[in-house]
C-alpha cells in the first residue's frame, strides 16, 4: 500500500495503491473480468478432466480393464501433470528468441 509502504517498496513495485483501498485493484487491469472468466474456465476444465479420468480408472479396476498399479500411476502422476500443463497455458510464456532460447 502506498501510504504505509517504504520508499524501497514503492520504487520496486509495479503497482502502488496510494489510497489503501483494495476495492480499486481490479480497475488497474483493463480486461480483469474477461481474464477471470478465461482462468475460471481453464481451472474448471482441468478439475473436471481430472475427476473424469479418475472415475474411468476407478470403474476400470474392478472389471479388470486397468491394473491397480497403472490406475494409481495414471490417476495421480499422469493426471497431475496434465492439469499442471493445462494451467501453465495461462502464463502464455514465449521463448526469448533474441538470446537464442528456443
Amino acid at each position: 500500500m502506498g501510504t504505509a509502504g517504504t520508499d524501497t517498496v514503492l520504487e520496486t513495485a509495479d503497482i502502488a495503491l496510494m489510497a489503501d483501498d483494495l476495492s480499486k485493484l481490479p480497475l488497474s487491469f483493463p480486461s480483469f473480468e474477461e481474464g477471470q472468466r478465461h482462468h475460471s474456465t481453464v481451472y474448471r476444465g482441468g478439475g473436471g478432466g481430472s475427476l473424469a479420468a479418475k472415475a474411468v480408472l476407478a470403474i476400470g479396476v474392478p472389471f479388470g480393464f486397468v491394473s491397480v498399479v497403472l490406475a494409481v500411476l495414471a490417476g495421480n502422476v499422469g493426471v497431475t501433470l496434465l492439469v499442471a500443463g493445462n494451467a501453465m497455458r495461462l502464463s502464455r510464456v514465449t521463448p526469448d528468441r533474441e538470446n537464442g532460447d528456443v
